[in-house]
């Protein structure tokens, strides 16, 4: 990835061999643990799931987050998920 500045707005993941994720577009790093990292970003938020997840480098400023180890799945969420109007959050830490 070059060292221009990402515009607002744009949102890009560039993964290799599902061991290593570079992702553009970050707003916030929601929450983290080794087998789910949870993002928001300009199109959403993100989930990753996997084994041995680890946040590399973080760059909120850039918007940029790395994130290694074995990538399992990556799924959006535009924010009205659930039902009766139960966030993400919620669903997640019952």
């Amino acid at each position: 990835m070059d060292d221009k500045q990402i515009q607002r707005g744009s949102h890009r993941i560039n993964l290799s061999g599902r061991q290593a994720a570079v992702i553009s577009g970050v707003n916030d790093v929601l929450s983290f643990d080794a087998g789910e990292v949870l993002l928001d970003t300009e199109q959403g938020i993100l989930m990753i799931r996997g084994q041995e997840l680890h946040v590399s480098r973080l760059t909120l400023e850039k918007g940029e987050v790395d994130v290694d180890g074995r990538i399992d799945s990556l799924t959006y969420s535009d924010g009205g998920y659930g039902k009766s109007g139960e966030s993400l959050f919620g669903r997640l830490f019952k």
